[in-house]
């Protein structure tokens, strides 16, 4: 068909011309889409802010040789203006397109689009850390892509227990028998951060001290970043780990289980 019409979540935006800009989008059912938008940088533009990075907007494209006609853009959701008032939120919220942008591809990836959408609404609501909101995403879209890093047996040799050494190269956990030197060292707590970052216990992860928190943030940037073999450069301005915003008193530290 040369035109179809889909949902999408605006991932970036570059300059075209002297009113065009071609962005790139990620759809729920044709995946990674680049567009050109025409005159979408006059102030007379019927897109308006429509087309802007975190967006999500109903759009009926033209498809094109190497890039594909925004014909026309409704807003479903205007998640940008909240998430651009809070350095936190705006800063995950560049790791978690540009995360975005590296895994999909030009199919059909509505597990991804829904991932994305419903991290992009948990920063703008500020439901959570957002540091916390950016790992839980980064651990589920990795999982979806196919490397789910393992947590519950070693990522080496499948021996199952609970085991004390993270490394990205391996896969995750790692048993002593497989574990190399200089193997990062996780202890209980922080296991018991990275599990529920990845099914959604958001009560542990809120619930964490500063110190699990921040180590769960180090090994998910590592891990993301070994298996995408490239830096998420928006990482680099992240703070390690936030309090949840809805606590006003300092949270207790969480003993480690044996």
């Amino acid at each position: 068909m040369p035109t179809y019409r889909d949902e999408v979540v605006v991932l970036r935006t570059h300059k075209l011309g002297e009113a065009d800009r071609i962005v790139t989008l990620l759809s729920r059912r044709h995946g990674k889409v680049r567009a050109v938008a025409k005159g979408v940088r006059r102030t007379s533009s019927r897109f308006g802010a429509r087309l802007e990075p975190f967006m999500v907007a109903d759009v009926l494209l033209y498809q094109g040789r190497s890039l594909d006609i925004v014909q026309q853009a409704d807003s479903l959701g205007a998640y940008g203006a909240d998430i651009a008032l809070h350095y936190d939120r705006y800063t995950a919220a560049h790791a978690m397109v540009e995360a975005a942008d590296r895994l999909s591809e030009s199919e059909a990836t509505t597990p991804q689009y829904l991932l994305l959408l419903g991290g992009l609404r948990a920063l703008a609501r500020g439901e959570h850390a957002s540091r916390s909101i950016l790992d839980s995403y980064l651990l589920r879209v990795m999982a979806l892509s196919g490397w789910a890093p393992g947590l519950d047996a070693c990522a080496r040799c499948g021996r199952v227990g609970e085991h004390r050494s993270f490394v990205a190269q391996l896969g995750g956990m790692v048993c002593p028998d497989c574990s190399p030197v200089g193997s990062a060292r996780v202890d209980a707590e922080t296991l018991g951060v990275l599990r529920a970052l990845m099914t959604g216990e958001w009560d542990v992860v809120d619930g964490a001290s500063a110190g699990a928190g921040g180590a769960a943030s180090g090994l998910i940037a590592a891990y993301t970043q070994w298996h995408l073999e490239r830096g998420i450069r928006s990482l680099e301005h992240l703070d390690t780990f936030e309090s949840p915003p809805q606590q006003t008193a300092p949270v207790q530290t969480m003993e480690p289980t044996p």
